[in-house]
């Protein structure tokens, strides 16, 4: 029998946890991939064009490689440890079992900035200033009004950290799939699994594992974190087209999008979403340090926006 969500009174935040020590440490992963960014971006026309925003910008201008690189190579350790398929069935049970809070869009962007308290120390921003910045690059882009949607609540999965998360290893980080063998292309590479239980295990350590070449990323068990809790909350509360859907559960998944691992087991549809994720991840790396958004001014503007593809206005969480 499938599990009956609970809906709490109030819901419960845990407020003892250390938010700016999960910013600092997303920040340090962020600098990390920016740094590991080789690739270049395909002009495409319309959705798919090229980036304009960044393409004058200095991206080697955030943290040094050198600084994050030992306190994420740590934060990886855990998180390859840790990340197993039991793990990730008894997260998704756990997401369906009860709703964790009841609030509006604007609502948790405003909770999550509480929550998070200080500011990003690449900006001096608030949650909601850098949400807005991302939502603004696209915007200046001419890109779709979904995408500047988007790019508004794509982080907004973090709140995942004041609900049941175990630690920061089950909120941040790259992702990749779990039920298969580890590839060597998700950083830090296959060495960093050793000590993950499902490594060289006779099913979930073979090379398709629990599925089937050209399965589709559907049926796909990716690490749980706030991208794949995100991806959950709005995938049946919300009318945003499975290109968003794609740019949010798949931006942190690297070792897809940007090293060409794991194409084995995509259909035809998520070719088409590997370029929605393509378009949409420089304005996740990238748009940290654009000018400071003034929140009152575009909050009319977003507010309309999540109306249009949000249908209730409260979101269950």
């Amino acid at each position: 029998m499938a599990p009956v969500a609970i809906s709490p009174e109030d819901p419960v935040f845990n407020t003892k946890r250390d938010g700016q020590a999960l910013e600092d440490l997303s920040d340090a992963i962020d600098t990390v991939n920016v740094l590991k960014q080789q690739q270049k971006q395909q002009a495409e026309k319309d959705l798919y064009e090229e980036s304009e925003f960044d393409k004058n910008k200095d991206k080697t201008q955030f943290r040094q490689y050198e600084d994050a690189c030992d306190r994420v190579k740590n934060f990886y350790k855990e998180q390859h440890t840790k990340q197993t398929v039991a793990y990730n069935l008894k997260a998704r049970h756990a997401f369906h079992a009860k709703t964790r809070a009841e609030m509006s869009v604007w609502d948790a962007m405003e909770k999550l900035n509480t929550l998070i308290d200080e500011s990003d120390p690449d900006t001096s921003l608030s949650q909601i200033e850098h949400l807005l910045q991302s939502a603004e690059a696209i915007r200046r882009d001419g890109k779709p009004r979904w995408m500047q949607l988007t790019g508004l609540i794509h982080d907004l999965g973090k709140l995942l950290y004041f609900f049941d998360a175990q630690g920061q290893w089950d909120v941040v980080g790259d992702t990749f799939p779990v039920g298969c063998a580890f590839d060597d292309r998700i950083i830090y590479g296959t060495d960093s699994f050793r000590d993950n239980p499902d490594y060289g295990h006779e099913i979930y350590g073979s090379k398709f594992g629990i599925y089937s070449p050209g399965c589709g990323l559907d049926k796909v068990m990716l690490s749980w974190g706030h991208d794949e809790y995100l991806y959950h909350v709005v995938k049946d509360q919300s009318t945003l087209p499975a290109e968003a859907l794609a740019m949010i559960r798949y931006h942190s998944f690297y070792p897809w999008h940007n090293q060409g691992a794991y194409h084995e087991l995509m259909n035809d549809h998520d070719k088409e979403m590997l370029k929605a994720v393509k378009a949409f991840n420089p304005y996740d790396l990238y748009s940290k340090s654009d000018d400071v958004p003034t929140v009152e001014e575009l909050k009319p503007y977003y507010l309309e926006l999540i109306d249009e593809y949000f249908p209730n206005k409260v979101i269950k969480w």
